[in-house]
């Protein structure tokens, strides 16, 4: 279809009695126009009867104008189809293009804060990919959530989800939460208790800069989830890192810091902690929960991927417990179906969701009213369970090959423990390895590992990798490993 510029009278302006010829002052316009980029190579222009009206000239100026830019290499004609930006322009079109914007001069004052973006070691031909623990994304009931999300839009009220909402999230997507937790979770909480977000990375951002007050301090684990932190020292925490080891945090640490200075809150990931998968075990999470209700500091736990715990015995979120008072609860569905699924949540006091979510009416105004509405409808029916339940066996199984894969292919190079639950491994080397140089390597060779010395408060080297088996085939799994291997 062609390409139609708009009325030019707005953009080209003419001075009659500027001295310079006016078909000129056409040419010179539309010249300005290629060199900013607005006018592409094969873009069609307006006629000249129709330009000439828009400007109120005689149309023979403009056909001057537009002779002179084609016979200059500007413009190209073609019988009965119109006048055409050259697909080969008389010089190189960089050298006319200034890129430097009116905020990028120096003469204007103005500030930003810059932000630092997450190395991420990929290539989109990366022939194994060992991510951070994401689900396999081919399994995603993407069938069922097409069909719920078109039967949404065939209902007869299909109208009232296109205007504004509730910025905490649906009732119906509050309620499908409020009713999974209540009884998969044993976690106590009523609708008004929660608040749909774009994924947990949101929640986090919203708990943030709801919570923390400048200077406030922070306790968070070490190793531990590096975009957690940038987000709680944006909003002016200063972070205060406890050790973990083979039991989880270490409590007893906790207790003595407490003791000696005011936290306002403590962010965890006890389930499966992040990143070396080990369990919070069952007195260290009485003593957190003591130690919270004692000195009054929050918990922020997240719970990001509950479902896939494989020992015996799962453990319930702290905010299932009794005595809990203070926790501040955060999940998602992106585990459960996919990424790209930008459903998350956060329970807490209703007053501070109710702070939380006038906090996201200013940045997001709401969610996706109809996405809302379609996984609502799966999970009351069922088939996000039926799902989950499918993915489990599958994560399972390839937990039990990548356990047989890494004592096959790397047993002389690392130790490990399989993890109770969660979608990685974390593999601790005999002898200490630089995992930044590493990865660069081993993606050279087809393989993205992700470098673990950012899980590290202080960027010291853990010595380890955590590798996501989850997303991946047993070949794929075996492919990567065996190349790891050679690489060590």
């Amino acid at each position: 279809m062609v390409q139609i510029l708009r009325p030019w009278k707005t953009i080209l302006p003419v001075a009659l009695a500027s001295g310079e010829a006016v078909y000129r002052q056409i040419a010179t316009g539309i010249i300005e126009e290629i060199k900013r980029g607005r006018l592409k190579p094969g873009m069609a222009l307006p006629g000249t009867r129709q330009l000439a009206t828009d400007l109120n000239l005689n149309r023979k100026t403009v056909i001057l104008a537009y002779d002179s830019l084609i016979a200059e290499g500007w413009l190209t004609s073609a019988y009965k189809q119109g006048t055409f930006v050259s697909a080969t322009l008389p010089q190189n079109i960089k050298l006319y293009r200034d890129h430097k914007t009116a905020v990028e001069d120096k003469r204007i004052p103005f500030r930003y804060r810059e932000q630092q973006m997450t190395a991420h070691l990929d290539k989109a031909n990366s022939l194994v990919v060992f991510n951070d623990g994401l689900p396999d994304v081919r399994l995603a009931p993407m069938n069922e959530l097409m069909r719920a999300y078109k039967r949404i839009f065939q209902q007869n009220a299909k109208w009232r989800m296109m205007g504004y909402g509730d910025p905490r999230g649906t009732d119906r997507i509050r309620e499908a939460v409020a009713s999974m937790l209540i009884h998969d979770r044993g976690v106590s909480v009523d609708t008004g208790q929660l608040c749909i977000t774009r994924g947990s990375q949101m929640a986090l951002y919203l708990i943030a800069n709801v919570l923390v007050e400048k200077g406030d301090r922070i306790v968070i684990e070490d190793p531990g989830y590096a975009p957690a932190w940038k987000v709680f020292e944006r909003a002016g925490a200063t972070l205060i890192p406890v050790k973990t080891d083979e039991n989880g945090l270490c409590v007893d640490e906790l207790e003595i810091l407490c003791a000696k200075t005011r936290i306002k809150a403590i962010y965890v990931t006890p389930h499966h902690q992040f990143p070396t998968t080990v369990s919070l075990k069952i007195d260290r999470r009485l003593k957190l929960i003591e130690l919270s209700n004692q000195y009054g500091f929050a918990i922020i736990e997240d719970d990001y991927d509950h479902e896939f715990h494989f020992s015996s015995k799962s453990l319930f979120p702290l905010a299932s417990h009794k005595n809990a008072l203070n926790v501040i609860y955060i999940g998602s569905l992106s585990k459960i179906v996919a990424p790209a699924l930008r459903i998350g949540y956060v329970r807490g006091p209703q007053k501070f969701i109710d702070a939380l979510a006038a906090l996201r009416k200013m940045i997001d105004v709401q969610g996706d009213n109809v996405m809302e509405h379609a996984v609502a409808e799966l999970m009351e029916e069922g088939a996000v369970k039926k799902h989950a339940k499918k993915a489990y066996t599958i994560y399972k199984d390839r937990r039990e090959y990548m356990e047989k894969m890494l004592y096959e292919h790397l047993g002389s190079y690392v130790s490990f423990k399989k993890p109770e639950g969660g979608l990685a491994y974390w593999v601790q080397f005999k002898e200490n390895r630089n995992t930044v140089d590493l990865a660069a390597r081993l993606l050279e060779k087809g393989v993205s590992v992700m470098p673990t010395e950012p899980f590290s408060f202080h960027s010291n080297s853990l010595g380890a990798l955590r590798l996501g088996y989850a997303s991946l085939t047993k070949d794929e799994m075996e492919m990567g490993l065996k190349m790891i291997a050679k690489e060590l």
